[in-house]
């Protein structure tokens, strides 16, 4: 281990994100990494001044970002947080992060942040701790009715589906079983009405994003299913008047899991096969959509409406040749692209550095996939949204783990790099289900029981890492790279309001101490960060540290998050912050005058 001189500097910390460098020789850029550097590696800078500053330009919006982007970024203000000041480590590794600001690679939409709610959370919007928490997290965009629900949801009935809705439904294999039909209108304390969903967006100041019930177009009974399905989506698109912007057709559809997967042919009259074609839905989507645009002309609202395409190859799912059929058939139909991912092997056993491997290669490799799938289809390239993501990793409480949230950082930041138009994890609550859970909150009212010792609606670890990532994060990425060790990563960033900033993570199970370097930017006095860790008990700890302060429930975090100081150190000298095992480093400096 290499010491390192003092470095009288600079951070370079803003904008473009990231070297996501991964575990290993090889460096994000394709070159070697440098584990070797000694002293006279590591930069010596004496700041900027004035008349040396490359000023930034913003790129043009990518075309896989579009109106998500333009409809919502804002400048961004950082407001100094109350601090304790600490000393510096007093040797490094030769490990340094290399910012520039005058790169910037995206600016950053807030519907980046997104969630999932659902219907199995209850009717959640009179638990004032739970909204209290979802606004403070600022999610900025919700999506409902969620995922395979939407395909047996009926948006305006209480009980009772439609005369043409099948008692029974199909599996993938063909058996038969209930239906299991979900309503908006049903008042129950275990469900979760349209109108709530509603009240929860404006309480929370978020945006919605609807997914409407495709399945219906293909199990329904009428002679024209597809059309009957159409204009109960329109119908949906009238009630809601404008509120809702952002709306998609179906879910999952190519998976074997979803209903209208598998249809009976004997109730069917309008001559659909047993098992669904991307071609097939590729074509109902242009009626669907056909049907949703003049019932939003007529309330005089402008919607855009996704369309499902997969996030690998085209044999990944149980409909082969999805993209290319759907796109296909759909052409230039629909406004935007959904996919989701769920980035670890499924229902693996995996350790943290199985998960903490993927989000650098199945971000790019998603977004790589998807343009590779339009330009096949010689259709246009449109926004690339991904709605669902989260983990598979099962078996060790990964799911509500600290692991899950230092990977939800890494996915945010790759995403951003990426230039994905939006995102939305799944999801807000789940169930229990003995640590397999993949909610955010703990849930008290699933009939699998609440988390052993946690409170109801508590936030896991998760929570607090997305908040403060939002918080600690600009309103540009730009760009920044790590020599001396393939696992640490850095995804920088820069605020309008002058600050640069950097997110530092550690996907080894060893601390590190990393030297942080910052170009194109004038210093100010001060450097302010926060440390997020995992607790001491496990390695998939349920709970989070942060700045040293923990809780006393069986997971999650402190109670006083909100108002834990910042950590604190005078630029002057360098900035040099210790990074822990399996852990993130929120950091702010200064702007000079």
């Amino acid at each position: 281990m290499k010491h390192t001189k003092a470095i009288n500097t600079a951070l370079l910390i803003a904008l473009m994100g990231v070297c996501s460098c991964k575990k290993g020789p090889v460096n994000q850029n394709g070159g070697s990494n440098n584990n070797n550097n000694s002293n006279n590696n590591i930069p010596s800078s004496t700041g900027n001044t004035p008349g040396t500053i490359v000023a930034p330009s913003d790129p043009a919006i990518a075309v896989t970002q579009g109106f998500f982007l333009n409809n919502s970024w804002q400048p961004k203000t950082f407001v100094t947080p109350p601090t304790q000041d600490l000393a510096k480590p007093t040797a490094g590794e030769g490990i340094v992060v290399s910012i520039d600001l005058s790169k910037v690679i995206t600016k950053v939409s807030p519907y980046l942040f997104g969630n999932n709610t659902n219907p199995f959370m209850g009717q959640f919007v009179d638990q004032p701790a739970l909204m209290s928490n979802i606004t403070t997290l600022s999610p900025n965009i919700l999506r409902f009715p969620g995922g395979s629900l939407s395909d047996v949801y009926f948006w305006n009935g209480a009980s009772q589906a439609p005369p043409d809705a099948p008692a029974q439904l199909l599996d993938g294999n063909g058996t038969a079983s209930a239906a299991g039909y979900w309503f908006g209108n049903n008042p129950a304390n275990w469900t979760f009405t349209l109108d709530n969903y509603y009240k929860v967006l404006q309480q929370t100041n978020s945006t919605g994003l609807i997914t409407v019930n495709y399945g219906y177009a293909r199990y329904g009974t009428s002679p024209h299913p597809d059309q009957v399905a159409a204009h109960l989506a329109a119908d949906w698109v009238r009630y809601d008047k404008g509120r809702t912007k952002y709306w998609e057709i179906g879910n999952e559809n190519f998976g074997s899991w979803e209903a209208g997967y598998r249809i009976n042919t004997a109730t069917n009259q309008d001559g659909q096969p047993a098992v669904l074609t991307a071609g097939l839905y590729g074509t109902h989507f242009q009626v669907f959509a056909d049907s949703m645009r003049a019932a939003a002309k007529e309330t005089g609202a402008t919607i855009e409406i996704g369309i499902v395409v997969t996030e690998a190859n085209d044999n990944f799912t149980n409909v082969s040749n999805w993209n290319a059929g759907v796109l296909g058939a759909a052409g230039n139909a629909a406004d935007f692209f959904v996919v989701h991912n769920y980035y670890t092997p499924y229902q693996q056993n995996s350790s943290p550095d199985v998960i903490l491997n993927t989000p650098v290669t199945v971000s790019k490799s998603t977004m790589d996939w998807v343009k590779t799938s339009v330009q096949n289809a010689g259709v246009t390239q449109k926004p690339v949204a991904m709605d669902e993501w989260n983990i598979f990793s099962t078996g060790s409480d990964q799911m509500v783990s600290h692991i899950a949230g230092v990977h939800a950082v890494m996915v945010l930041g790759e995403l951003l790099k990426n230039q994905f138009s939006m995102s939305s994890r799944w999801d807000l609550a789940n169930g229990w289900s003995n640590g397999d859970d993949m909610g955010m909150f703990n849930n008290s009212s699933q009939s699998n029981g609440a988390e052993p010792g946690a409170t109801a609606w508590s936030p896991r670890p998760a929570f607090y890492y997305m908040y403060y990532f939002q918080k600690y994060f600009g309103d540009r990425m730009v760009s920044s790279t790590v020599t001396g060790n393939g696992y640490i990563l850095s995804y920088a960033s820069s605020f309008t309001s002058g600050q640069a900033g950097d997110i530092l993570v550690n996907t080894s199970s060893t601390d590190h101490v990393v030297t942080v370097i910052i170009n194109n930017f004038l210093l100010g006095s001060k450097y302010y960060y926060n440390v997020l860790k995992g607790g001491p008990e496990a390695v998939f700890s349920r709970k989070v540290v942060i700045n040293g302060n923990t809780t006393s429930s069986a997971s999650g975090g402190p109670d006083n998050f909100l108002t834990i100081p910042a950590n604190s150190a005078n630029i002057a000298g360098g900035i040099t912050v210790t990074i822990p095992a399996y852990g993130v480093v929120y950091l702010v400096a200064d702007k000079g005058n």
